[in-house]
């Protein structure tokens, strides 16, 4: 079958290829046990307080929820001691970035877009020296569930941010096509 000349200068293939990879980002995928009645999936496995499902023990030291509004984008922020482990329940759908801002990191500047939720369940290990963020585009509020190595220090938080657009405001956008 032959496309029309008037058509084919506008088609595009979509990329089914892995995004850029950041150096100790891990992203691992939880087992589903379904049947007619829902589903389960395991969140975490601990051990002496450290979360197992990755390549290195994790300690957990905070477990929280954070709730996101529509159109909400909470970024960017990053810590300098403190690993967080993120997981978006299946029934909500929302975009993250990571950018590599650790000076002596072989992947330094790279930038890492994804899609947490969904029919696909995982685990997100956001290292220290990533910056990070989240945006629930849907027209409903989002949960994000995560789990932090440190405890929260209202007098001394190690969050420290930058602009929501700092590497760009179209990593925000909902691809279409």
């Amino acid at each position: 079958m032959e496309i029309h000349a008037d058509i084919t200068p506008s088609i595009t293939t979509q990329s089914y290829q892995p995004s850029n990879q950041i150096a100790d980002i891990e992203l691992i995928s939880l087992p589903v046990m379904q049947d007619d009645g829902g589903y389960f999936a395991e969140l975490a496995r601990l051990d002496n307080g450290n979360l197992t499902a990755f390549s290195r023990p994790i300690p957990v030291k905070q477990i929280s929820i954070s709730q996101l509004q529509p159109g909400t984008i909470k970024a960017y922020h990053l810590h300098k001691m403190q690993t967080d482990v993120w997981f978006v329940p299946p029934q909500f759908s929302m975009i993250v970035n990571l950018h590599d801002v650790r000076a002596e990191s072989a992947t330094y500047n790279t930038h890492m877009r994804l899609v947490l939720g969904g029919a696909n369940p995982q685990l997100l290990a956001i290292p220290p020296g990533i910056a990070h963020g989240i945006a629930n585009l849907a027209p409903t509020a989002a949960n994000l569930i995560y789990y932090t190595s440190e405890q929260f220090n209202k007098e001394n938080p190690d969050e420290h941010r930058l602009p929501w657009d700092f590497f760009g405001s179209n990593v925000w956008e909902v691809t279409k096509g």
